[in-house]
């Protein structure tokens, strides 16, 4: 299967999540990147990963280059289809390509786009269509000896799929068995399978990742769950608060980008709480969930993204990082595999065996 990534007009850091996501870290075999306004450079001139995929500037020369799959590539708050994206998505499917979609909006609730996949015979894959039948959290309990890491963020987007991804890699170096939870559309396509927590409806979110983080625990040691929003983002709480409790972590890490001060489309109207704050917000959070008896759940680690920074500036946020929380603190990309080992260290070491 060949994918070609839709990203028109949005192929770059900012805008697209999904894109840098697939390319970073997913089994796929990407051939093009469609986006007419930087056709012609290579992906990682544009999103610092994906060397040697090409951008172009249709959906046809990506097809030309053996895609058989278009994958819509950014993730914009409110998840409408962007109008730019429709001519191509058309066309795609036209052909018959299949369209993955990890937006809110349907593909096929456009009259086009379904009349569209009509004549070509194509499918649509909505990697945010939750289950049918899910259940309420709290009554499922997993596996004995499991331990279950979720990551947690200071605001929405600021790393903690990546850092999901990369603690695992670091477990599974350390000859541990670790198991991937994917709770966002980025993470499902990666994983090839999972469930979009911001689209299950709000009484079953608990549920969903309660479903989930069991049916992990049957095949791993370590699950390690993708955390979503931020307790203290105004729009997105509900969803970090169910995925808090169905997820019932023995450990967090604590994930924040560098420089960043104001909540994600709030800027200076809602700064962003201290570190320290963070912590101490999502153990109290946790509690609420944990069993008499069992060890509080405990922010072990701060995982930070550092991209935007100096290699200086990195250097010194990760140690006042550190200093503030008195807990490790490193940037798993910037630091290549060395900075994930120092995060899964701690959580070996706060979860023994």
């Amino acid at each position: 299967m060949k994918v070609a990534i839709l990203a028109e007009g949005q192929f770059a850091p900012a805008t697209a999540k999904t894109a840098i996501g697939v390319l970073r870290y997913a089994p796929l075999e990407v051939v093009a990147v469609v986006d007419s306004t930087r056709a012609g450079k290579d992906a990682a001139d544009c999103v610092g990963v994906g060397a040697g995929v090409p951008v172009v500037a249709t959906v046809d020369e990506a097809m030309a280059r053996g895609a058989s799959v278009l994958l819509i590539g950014t993730a914009a708050a409110g998840g409408r289809i962007p109008d730019a994206f429709r001519p191509g998505l058309a066309r795609a499917l036209d052909r018959g390509a299949t369209v993955w979609n990890g937006l809110h909006e349907r593909v096929l609730a456009d009259p086009a786009l379904a009349a569209a996949a009509k004549r070509g015979g194509a499918n649509v894959r909505e990697l945010r269509e939750p289950p049918a039948d899910l259940p309420i959290g709290g009554h499922r309990s997993r596996r004995e000896g499991a331990r279950v890491v979720l990551t947690v963020g200071s605001d929405a987007a600021v790393g903690k799929m990546t850092a999901s991804l990369e603690i695992v890699a670091a477990l599974r170096r350390a000859g541990e068995r670790a198991e991937f939870v994917a709770t966002g559309q980025t993470g499902i396509a990666i994983a090839g399978q999972g469930i979009a927590v911001d689209a299950v409806v709000a009484d079953f979110i608990a549920g969903a990742a309660e479903l989930m983080v069991c049916d992990a625990a049957e095949r791993a040691d370590w699950v390690v769950v993708e955390g979503q929003g931020s307790l203290t983002h105004p729009g997105f709480s509900g969803v970090t608060l169910g995925l808090l409790h169905g997820a019932a972590p023995d450990v967090m890490v604590l994930c924040h980008e560098a420089m960043r001060y104001g909540v994600k489309g709030y800027g200076d109207r809602q700064p962003l709480r201290t570190l320290r704050e963070y912590v101490r917000i999502y153990e109290d959070a946790a509690s609420w969930r944990r069993p008499p008896g069992y060890p509080p759940a405990r922010v072990v680690a701060v995982a930070l993204n550092t991209a935007d920074v100096s290699e200086d500036l990195a250097s010194a946020t990760i140690a006042a990082a550190s200093h503030e929380t008195g807990l490790p603190a490193a940037d798993p990309i910037r630091e290549g595999p060395s900075g994930a080992d120092r995060i899964a260290q701690a959580l070996r070491e706060a979860v023994p065996a």
